[in-house]
């Protein structure tokens, strides 16, 4: 397909059109619902089978986390046996760690929205909490093989065709093979302008300053490696062009989102808005 027929195309045809199976939910909240139970149903089919259970975790999205706290200490569902590995963590343009007190700081939200609302008799084993660092980034690779890796990797995917902080490259000087994008490891890199811009202007009232430069991320080689990846967005008119890109186009640096296509058990969802084509109308506001 051409660009342009990507971009028109209604959303009751990009299933047939995908490369990925697509969810498309009317309604945002439900398709929330449905990460939640996703989730809360493989730790329990786990833990009756006497297996841990391995998840790579996002800070976006993250409307899902309350239902999920909801339904962990509903149904006692126990997270001892759960090892979780955050995809990334931003830092200060030394590429120093926030305090965990900072609005930005990914271990922080984790810590205060997710494992410690879990009550505590549930709540994962302190050992058992990843999160990826300058120090650490050599051996996070080797501490999810060690644990037989993922069993379910889920995110969001960026304006910018990103997952987790796995950006484009973006300098006219060096470059990079779809296949080093392929097999990349968790690493230090800085946020592309775009990425920085949009979260500047859906978080910080357009205020770039306050959004951290820098991210330890993990790389593409562990998302593709899990045994189940879901990509979810209800991003609206900011992810609808991406949407697109990731679904149609064939894999591609610039949009390294392209690569969850080869990844044998992959779903995307997204809700309708974020299904529909995007706008090429120049408004009156």
């Amino acid at each position: 397909m051409t660009w342009d027929e990507m971009m028109e195309l209604a959303p009751e045809h990009l299933a047939e059109k995908s490369r990925l199976p697509l969810r498309i939910y009317d309604q945002a909240p439900d398709m929330f619902r449905d990460l939640a139970q996703e989730i809360a149903d493989l730790i329990k089919r786990n833990n009756a089978e006497g297996r841990p259970t391995v998840l790579i975790l996002p800070v976006g999205p993250k409307k899902h986390y309350p239902l999920l706290v909801e339904l962990t200490n509903r149904e006692r569902i126990s997270w001892r046996n759960v090892t979780c590995f955050n995809m990334d963590e931003w830092m200060d343009w030394q590429c120093r760690l926030l305090p965990l007190d900072h609005p930005w700081s990914f271990k922080g939200y984790m810590m205060r929205n997710l494992f410690q609302r879990i009550d505590p008799e549930l709540q994962p084993r302190p050992e058992n909490l990843f999160f990826p660092n300058p120090e650490n980034m050599t051996r996070y690779s080797e501490w999810i093989a060690e644990r037989g890796g993922a069993d379910l990797c889920y995110g969001g995917f960026g304006y910018s065709g990103h997952i987790a902080n796995n950006e484009p490259p973006f300098s006219r000087w060096w470059h990079i093979s779809l296949d080093d994008m392929r097999q990349s490891t968790t690493r230090i890199l800085p946020l592309n302008d775009e990425t920085l811009v949009a979260f500047a202007h859906r978080s910080a009232g357009g205020d770039t300053k306050t959004i951290p430069p820098m991210a330890v991320t993990i790389g593409m080689k562990d998302i593709l490696s899990s045994r189940r990846l879901l990509l979810i967005s209800d991003g609206a008119a900011w992810k609808q062009h991406t949407l697109r890109v990731l679904l149609m186009h064939e894999p591609t640096v610039a949009y390294p989102c392209t690569l969850a296509q080869e990844h044998p058990d992959c779903e995307v969802w997204v809700d309708r808005a974020t299904a529909e084509p995007p706008s090429r109308i120049l408004n009156d506001s």
